[in-house]
This record gives structure tokens, sequence and C-alpha cells, in this order.
């Protein structure tokens, strides 16, 4: 249960251009932000905190009374938690492209006064972290005691230690990867596909219209939720049950509790997502390739100073175990200073979103021990 209480989402505007990976020069850029404790004098006790595909800024606390859902790492922020706030000053942000107060392709441009639409620059990762730094800058934060996410997340807190490397203390890095698997990639595709075949998605432009291409991003959603979970937990959490009746119908109506559950997870995701920002977002994953960007994984990570945590999931198929050994073993080879850590789950990918308990004394550890004191003030 959160015991940060109601927080306030706030917001900061980039007005200068950011140049984007493409060469595409952007602005302005609006950001979405959320930020729990104080920064210290040296403002150096600060923690980037980092969310996965879908996430928001609202990692901790409950935005208001009526609104009482706790933020998505919630259990990890606040007093006395793995974040402690008693300690230091923890900031997320919302993704670049993303639809949860920061500028992307539902924002409205302010040279035609309509959304962006498909007109929306594509971005990489690099390009989100760019505009985080900006945020960071603005807070005043000198460096970062650490940054940590999960996912997409681990993708961006590497990203940072690579192309902020004085910046950078240390980096957790939670069922991660240096590069999305071609398989990776395909459920990427497919989902991408459910929505530009979805009629009402108007190559883009459906912000005004009474019909939006939800279908088709309910079908990418239930594609991307099977692939958060592994053999093991759809057998725990479904089986082959049926879904409220005893026998098969013999139609094509939903006879199974796994369907239901699919069919679920798509309708409400509608509500709160944006199809185009679900094609950026994963467009973005799919282009991070560190290997291929920097030449190898020993060129990406040669010049970083963050001491790293790297912590995998053993039933995690999407980015298994042997992808984060992949980054361990390289920065073994470059001496840097790494700690690895696999934790047994039956949860699959979601694991990093389920298993607060162990991963939050390995965290824990490693903050308070493996870069103790090296907060100034």
């Amino acid at each position: 249960m959160s015991n940060i209480g109601i927080v306030q989402t706030q917001y900061y505007t980039i007005d200068e251009k950011i140049k984007f990976e493409s060469g595409v020069e952007f602005s302005p850029i609006t950001v979405a932000y959320e930020t729990y404790g104080q920064l210290n004098e040296a403002k150096d006790n600060a923690i980037l905190v980092i969310h996965a595909l879908t996430g928001d800024a609202h990692a901790a606390g409950i935005k208001c009374q009526d609104d009482k859902k706790p933020g998505w790492w919630d259990a990890l922020i606040g007093p006395d938690k793995t974040f402690d706030t008693n300690k230091y000053f923890v900031v997320c942000t919302n993704i670049l492209g993303g639809c949860s107060g920061t500028t992307g392709p539902s924002s409205i441009n302010p040279q035609t006064g309509k959304p962006y639409g498909i007109t929306f620059p594509v971005f990489t990762i690099e390009d989100t972290i760019k505009v985080q730094k900006k945020v960071l800058d603005y807070l005043g934060i000198k460096s970062l005691y650490s940054v940590a996410g999960g996912s997409m997340g681990g993708m961006q807190a590497m990203q940072f230690a690579i192309t902020y490397p004085d910046f950078v203390k240390s980096a957790i890095l939670i069922a991660t990867t240096s590069r999305l698997s071609p398989q990776a990639i395909a459920f990427n595709a497919v989902g991408r596909n459910s929505i530009i075949s979805d009629p009402n998605w108007n190559n883009g432009d459906y912000y005004d219209k009474e019909l939006k291409p939800d279908r088709g991003l309910s079908i990418a959603r239930m594609v991307g939720h099977i692939t958060y979970l592994c053999e093991e937990a759809m057998y725990n959490k479904f089986g082959r049950r049926l879904q409220n009746k005893e026998h098969y119908d013999f139609n094509f109506d939903i006879d199974f509790q796994v369907e239901s559950y699919l069919q679920h997870q798509g309708q409400i995701f509608v509500d709160r997502f944006d199809a185009n920002s679900y094609l950026y977002i994963t467009k973005a994953v799919d282009y991070f390739d560190l290997e291929t960007k920097y030449g190898s994984l020993e060129n990406a990570f040669k010049n970083t100073k963050a001491k790293f945590l790297v912590i995998s999931f053993d039933t995690d198929w999407l980015f298994p175990s042997s992808q984060a050994k992949e980054i361990v073993s390289t920065l073994m080879k470059l001496n840097k200073d790494v700690s690895y850590c696999e934790i047994k789950s039956p949860c699959g990918h979601d694991a990093f979103l389920l298993e607060y308990d162990v991963q939050s004394k390995i965290i824990t550890s490693f903050l308070n021990n493996h870069i103790k004191g090296e907060i100034n003030g």
C-alpha cells in the first residue's frame, strides 16, 4: 500500500529543438513527470526510474482521493522502501511519444492546430533519454545516483549510462536486453499491423472521428500480453478451464478463460492508450540495437563509468536471461563493476512488475552497500 500519499503530476516544456537520431530537429516537447522525496543540497541523490512500454510518469503514490490506484512501482518507491524517499530524490517521466502528458502523436501541432498523428517524427531510445536529460537539468540535478528500469525502461537506463557516462553513477537493468531478437520484433510487427489494418486507423488521422482503431489496438495489446507471460504462468493462471460454462459451445464465441482474459486486457487498454503512440514506441524498441549502433557491445559500454546491477528472470522468454548474461559478460570483459542475479519466477517477463520482495532485497543491497558513501549531502 502506498505510503507517499497524493502526488501531483508536473509538466516541463522544452522549447529548444532536439535533434533526433533520424536527423529531424523537433520542438516544443512537453514532458509529464513526477518526483518523490527531496533533492539534497549537493543535488546528487537523484534516482531516475523509467517505465516500461505502455507505462507513464505515475510511478508511486496516488493521483487523488477519487483515484487511489497506486503508481506502477509504488511497492518499491517511498519512505523506507527500496527507493527510499527519505534518502533519495526519485524522478519518473512519461516517455517521448507517449500519451500520458508527454508530447506525442496525439498532441496538438502548434503549426497546424491539429494532432500530429503520423507526421510526428519517428524517434529512438536515445532520443527518449535526451528528452529526459533536459528535465533532469531543469530540476537542477547534477548527477544521477542511479537510473533504473525494467524492459524498455532497462534499455533507456543502459542508454543513459552510455550517452552520459559522467552523469550516471549506477544503472539498474531489469528484464531487459541490448537488442530485440527477431522473434520479439515479429510480435511487435503483428501488433502494429493489427492497428494499421483497422479501417478506423485512417492513416493515423482518427482523433476527431467518432470511431477509432480500438479493435486494432486491442488485438495489439492481446498479442503483447502473450509475450509478457510464460507457459507455466498460463497453465497456473488458466489451464484449459472454460469461461462460465461446462461444455464447448461449438461456435466462435469465447470458450476458454485465457481467451476471456486476453479480450479483457485488450478492452481496458484502449481506454488509456493511443494507437499511434503504440506504433511509435514499439518501433523505437525495435530500433534499439547497441551492437549495431556502436559496432560491438564492447564499444557501446567501453566509456561507461556507472556501476551496474543486472536482473533477469528464468521464465522470461521475451528478454531471456541469456541476453542479460551477454550484457554482464561484456561488462566483465571491460572490467566494469557489475553484479548479476537471475530470479526464479513463474511469472515470465511480467515478473519485474510482480516479484517485488526479492527484487527489493537485491536492489536495496546494491544501493546501500555497492555504492555506499557516494551521496555528498
